[in-house]
This record gives C-alpha cells, structure tokens and sequence, in this order.
C-alpha cells in the first residue's frame, strides 16, 4: 500500500503550513483583542478579512469542495491533509479558507442539488466568502436525531411557501453577513414514508417573519468566530416557489447527501485539534517542574503523550482510508467506515484534550490557551451531524446483517 500524498497534496499541504505559521497563528490573540473592540461581538474582526484576502490570493481557497466548476476539484483524499492542518485552529482557519461549516455543506447542497438561478444567487457569493449561511435543522421540541421528527411546516400556498416552525443551535446565524438560511421542514407531513415528508428551501434572512431570537452557548461559549448558534422562529415566513431545493420529499435524501462530507471534514479537523492539543502537552512537559522533576519525567505524562500519539495515528489511517473510499465507492459504499470514524474520532480527540488540560492545570481550563475551547469543539461534536448512539445503532444493525 502506498501511504504517500500525491503531488499536488504536497504542494497545497507545504504552503497551508507556511500560511498557518506566517498568518494564521499570529492572528489569533490579534483577533481576541479585535473581537472585544467590536461594536458587536458577532461582527467580524477586520484581521479575518485580511486572513481571506490572503489565503485566496495563494490560491487556498474553497479547498473542500472536489467540483472543480466551483471549488479546488480536490478529492476527500487530497483534502483531508489540509483540513487536519485547519483544525490546528478551527476558529480562523477554516473561516481563512472560505471552508468552514455550515457554508461548506451549504455550498455543497446548492452545488449538487441547486437549480441555475439558485446557483447564480447563493452559491456565486458563499463561494467568493461575500456572504454567509446557515443550515436550520435542528428543533428544540422533538428529538432531531430522527430527522423524520422534524416539526417545521413548509406549506403550499399558491406560487409561494409558506415556512412556521422554530429551530435552534443553527450555526452561523448570529453572524450578520448570514443572508441565507437552507431550512428543513415537511411539506407532506401526512405522507406514508417518512423519508418523504421532508423538504428543503432557500429562506432569505430578511424575509418578513423570520426572526433571529438569541444566541444558543456552547458550554459557556458564544462562539463568536463561527458567527454563533442561533434560535430561530419561522412565523408564517413567505418565499417564492422557486426556492424550493430539488423537488417535494426531496429534503431527507439531500440532507444525509450534505452530512455525509460534513462528518468526515468534521473529522479531519478534529485530528489536527488533537495534534495542537498534543504539541501543547509536550511544550508544558518540558517547561513545568512539579515534586523535584519536569512534567516531562512523570510517568504518567509518559503515558499520556504516548496513548495520545498511538490514537491520533490509528485515527488518521481510519479517516484517510474513509476518504479514499469516498473517491472510490462513493459516499454510499463509504457509510460505514464514514459512520465508524464519526463515532471513533470525537470521543478519542476529547479524552486527549482533556490530558492536555490537566496536564496545563489552571491554565488549561483559562483564556490563555486554547484547549478549553478546544475541547468544548470536540465535545459538540459528539453530538453535531448526528449523535454517537445513533451511529453506533446503525452500525452494529450493519454488522448483524451478515449473521441474521
């Protein structure tokens, strides 16, 4: 088996690199400061913009998405290097490279299942970073881990929807460069298949009846950089026809399409969050003294740094061989590798964060370093595209398969 990245996976990977030690990382305490000068806090700092200004005359620019029309034309092998090195700092670098969810899996979605007008009106500026989206699914009052549970109402009404519902943690809204909202609600709610009842539609942010509540915290955070994760009601909010996404009854199917890429990108940052969390543990290591000798002869650290090691490099080979199989097989064939590293890879990447805080004692839970933050990251997405359980159910029912 050949463990090389190709050619051109080099190249992008040695000049991400560079961009990350010359632009990113210095930015991110410049971003802070910025961030507390802000008329808002939801507003974006102004070296945010110099950050994307940057990567996109490099040519590191809409990485994520493998159609060359409208992105890199990399494939989930290619990318999955560059989005581990992201990870490194999941609150500029994705946003840097225009490749931070939810706009990757918007993108996504308007790209594969968008009509021309559609394209031209909300994919052109999600792709050149004028604007931002959001993706609302998620409801307080139903277990949206079933997607069939999903209350929204999209209702016909002439050459208009008709869209009441109310839905939270949708990430991004708080953002006021979010104009768009992908909303998911049924429009057959009646319907004899459940998977059938669903539909998406393109809901402007201005439109009469759509109101931004509040901000939902993630343990304690507001996350500012990801532009929030807002409640939102949909009170008889009124679009035309045509914003409908693909056909009626087509929102299930499109929306397991955009979380499919969603997961495994979700994964591949995580790897490099585990990566900063372990480079942090080492530096402390070295640098701290306790009982008569440096962290770094304890046994334990020992323990801690190598378990850490061993795990990030069992996570990485199970996600580039669930790209890999993306490329090949498709997102299909790949469901269960794709359901195995959504499960394997947050729950690992927490536990290492959470040595990495321990190990920094005070400091690792403060302001001062990044792996409080880090591991509030990780921890959401235990939950984020699906919870772990519902994987692991729909996993094990795979395997059972073959002795049933």
């Amino acid at each position: 088996m050949d463990f090389a990245f190709d050619a051109r996976t080099e190249e992008l990977r040695a000049k991400l690199l560079a961009f990350m030690d010359e632009y990113v990382y210095p930015a991110e305490a410049v971003a802070e400061e910025q961030r507390a000068a802000l008329a808002s806090p939801w507003d974006t700092p102004a070296v945010v913009e110099e950050l994307k200004a940057e990567a996109r005359s490099q040519g590191l620019w809409n990485l994520f998405l493998p159609d060359a029309h409208h992105g890199a034309g990399l494939t989930n092998l290619q990318y999955a290097p560059l989005a581990e090195i992201t990870g490194r700092s999941p609150q500029l670098a994705p946003t840097a490279l225009n490749c931070a969810a939810p706009d990757t899996g918007n993108m996504e979605v308007l790209a594969q299942f968008g009509d021309e007008q559609q394209k031209k009106q909300w994919l052109e500026p999600l792709l050149a970073g004028e604007i931002r989206s959001a993706f609302a699914m998620t409801e307080p009052e139903v277990a949206s881990s079933d997607a069939t549970n999903i209350e929204t109402r999209i209702r016909r009404d002439g050459d208009n929807y008709v869209i009441t519902g109310r839905k939270w943690y949708i990430s991004g809204a708080m953002n006021p460069h979010c104009k768009i909202f992908i909303v998911m609600g049924k429009t057959d709610p009646d319907g004899a298949d459940i998977r059938r009842q669903q539909s998406m539609i393109l809901v402007p942010r201005d439109t009469p009846g759509v109101t931004v509540k509040r901000a939902m915290q993630v343990f304690g955070y507001e996350d500012h950089s990801h532009g929030g994760h807002a409640e939102v009601v949909f009170d008889e909010a009124r679009v035309p026809a045509a914003n409908l996404i693909g056909e009626e009854g087509s929102g299930f199917a499109i929306a397991q399409a955009r979380l499919g890429p969603g997961r495994i990108h979700h994964c591949m940052r995580l790897i490099g969050m585990a990566e900063r969390a372990i480079e942090l543990m080492c530096r402390r290591a070295v640098s701290r003294t306790a009982f008569g000798k440096a962290l770094a002869q304890q046994g334990v650290v020992h323990n801690w740094i190598a378990d850490a090691r061993v795990t990030v490099e069992q996570l990485r080979l199970l996600v580039l061989k669930t790209a890999w199989m993306m490329d090949t097989v498709g997102n299909k064939g790949a469901h269960a590798e794709i359901q195995a590293i959504k499960i394997a890879t947050p729950r690992a990447v927490v536990d290492i964060i959470d040595k990495a805080i321990q190990l920094h004692g005070a400091g690792g839970v403060s302001q001062d370093f990044p792996l409080a933050e880090l591991w509030a990251s990780a921890r959401t997405l235990k939950l984020a595209d699906g919870p772990d359980e519902v994987h692991q159910r729909s996993l094990a029912r795979r395997e059972l398969k073959r002795y049933v």
